[in-house]
């Protein structure tokens, strides 16, 4: 495949971040399959940025020549408190993630999965962690707290000071060429590039997608990244743990429509606003249009067949913001309505879902 392609591919949206282009055309030229990664703690029921978004940046990579593998970080999500800690419980949600990719189209026969409680079976890979914690210092350790959802202040335990080290020995011990995650979890794969040469690995690229919006918009920033625009995106994020500003995909279309119909989404503002933000990054990433079906009182039925048509026309107040919401409910709808039926159908599916429904879900 043509070089310029793959760039192309790679660095689409989602995309929202990459470090650095040179060195990821530096890699694509030497690498017809480079490895690609990304990590998931198991917690919870899955929500659209896992269950849609991520789905389709994976398919881009792939496209490209990208080999990939997929950290289930059972281990990690111990150490964070998820499923009680509970390891057992949390090796069952991983299944049940896996189920959700499948059901989403992923041909899990191109995805090499790992799980993070295989790796850590390998003394070398707790080689790994010593060495990597051995160079850096205690104070840049907390301040990659973020990357698993807390910040200096909340750190509970002392084993959650492991974690950092665990995720960038992750990146070496699998040789990954690029790491492909949300953009909450850049301060890991920058410090696995600055340690990258002093342990003898070469640097990883870091291409970093955009966080979906919860339903409540913009929140007050928390101090996860410096730049206060990834502080505002990261705090602001779909979180499984607020299941009021989620959607699932096991959400049928009146629940999903009575969250939309309480979502943040002011007229004629893009900046800050949920539901744009899933036309931008999901619908019109899967559609070639969207359809809004409107009363005739107000216009009537309208198709928009690019977000920025959608955009302009409700900047310009052409599109009220409960047509947007109806419209956008639809669209959504059709994405997740083959994964909800594959868990109504399938019965080890179904057990899996039904299991992790009943788990206690936290931060």
């Amino acid at each position: 495949m043509d070089l310029e392609r793959r760039l192309e591919l790679i660095l689409r949206p989602p995309t929202e971040e990459v470090i650095t282009l040179e060195d990821l055309r530096r890699l694509l030229e030497t690498e017809e399959h480079p490895i690609a990664y990304d990590g998931f703690e198991p917690s919870g029921l899955a929500h659209l940025p896992f269950g849609i978004l991520r789905p389709i940046k994976l398919q881009d990579l792939l496209g490209a020549g990208c080999r990939f593998k997929l950290l289930l970080a059972d281990w990690h999500a111990m150490i964070n408190n998820k499923m009680g800690g509970d390891l057992e419980k949390i090796k069952k949600v991983g299944e049940y993630l896996l189920e959700v990719w499948k059901a989403a189209g992923i041909d899990l026969s191109k995805v090499e999965v790992v799980w993070a409680s295989d790796q850590v079976a390998d003394p070398e890979y707790w080689r790994l962690v010593i060495n990597v914690a051995k160079n850096v210092t205690l104070k840049r350790i907390l301040r990659a707290l973020p990357i698993m959802g807390r910040v200096a202040g909340e750190l509970e335990e002392a084993a959650q000071i492991f974690y950092p080290a665990m995720q960038v020995a992750d990146i070496f011990y699998m040789r990954v060429d690029i790491c492909q995650l949300g953009l909450d979890q850049r301060r890991a794969n920058i410090l696995a590039r600055e340690l990258a040469p002093k342990l003898g690995f070469k640097k990883p690229v870091a291409v970093h997608h955009h966080m979906l919006m919860g339903l409540q918009g913009p929140v007050k920033p928390a101090g996860f990244e410096d730049d206060k625009r990834m502080d505002l995106e990261i705090a602001s994020k779909m979180s499984k743990s607020i299941p009021e500003t989620s959607i699932f995909v096991h959400d049928d279309l009146e629940t999903i429509r009575k969250k939309l119909q309480k979502a943040y989404c002011p007229p004629k503002t893009v900046e800050g606003n949920p539901i744009l933000d899933y036309a931008k990054h999901i619908i019109f990433r899967k559609f070639d249009k969207l359809y809004i079906d409107r009363p005739s009182k107000y216009g009537g039925p309208v198709e928009y067949h690019s977000y920025e048509e959608l955009e302009r026309e409700y900047l310009e107040g052409k599109l009220h913001p409960m047509d947007l919401k109806m419209g956008v409910a639809e669209a959504l709808e059709q994405l997740i309505k083959p994964i909800r039926e594959h868990f109504e159908k399938d019965k080890h599916a179904r057990e899996l879902y039904e299991f992790v429904k009943e788990q206690e879900v936290t931060r």
